[in-house]
């Protein structure tokens, strides 16, 4: 992988492709979490790798190389959130929502169900819930990045989950007869529906 990157540091148009060719499942995985669709992911995952390429001189090889995709990845579909939010209505709650502990992530679905289930949210709600339950940030985080309060990143998660687990709970019982419950420390807990 080094001697890839050394490559990219070039400008080498071979070692460009060899480094996108490696890494394109990984970031696109990570695009899809933040995208509404397939083409917004793919405009996306492209404008990362432009990022990464222009800046690949400033990556510290002492750290993971995936790690540093990753960050360029999820900061570049922020970008691309931010840009979609000039152009469009904005889903903003300004209300803070206090999360109790009945929220959280999946353990048991299909990673392409959750995920089409995710991309159904809204923007904002999609954004803070990928940054919050799965990059890991916290609401202070969330709430510079976004440039929102640290209530209304509380809400929209608060909100994402609530959605998600109502999507779930309908689908699932449709689907297989269990109830499905969110929980906050992140396992999903599967009741069957008793008649």
């Amino acid at each position: 992988m080094q001697e890839i990157i050394k490559g990219c540091i070039r400008k080498d148009r071979s070692s460009q492709y060899l480094l996108y060719k490696e890494l394109y499942s990984y970031c696109m995985g990570i695009c899809k979490r933040y995208a509404v669709n397939d083409a917004d992911a793919a405009e996306v995952l492209n404008n990362a790798f432009l990022k990464a390429f222009n800046h690949i001189e400033k990556y510290d090889p002492s750290k993971p190389f995936k790690a540093w995709m990753a960050k360029i990845t999820a900061n570049t579909a922020i970008d691309h959130y931010r840009m979609k939010l000039r152009f469009s209505d904005h889903d903003d709650i300004n209300e803070h929502v206090h999360i109790g502990q009945g929220a959280a992530v999946y353990d048991q679905l299909a990673y392409d169900d959750l995920l089409s289930l995710i991309q159904t949210l809204s923007p904002a709600y999609r954004i803070v819930f990928n940054l919050y339950a799965i990059d890991g940030y916290s609401h202070e985080e969330i709430a510079e990045t976004l440039n929102i309060s640290t209530g209304t990143s509380k809400s929209n998660l608060f909100r994402a989950r609530q959605k998600l687990q109502e999507m779930l709970a309908a689908k699932d019982q449709a689907e297989t007869g269990l109830n499905i419950v969110i929980a906050r420390d992140k396992n999903i807990s599967v009741n069957e529906r008793r008649a």
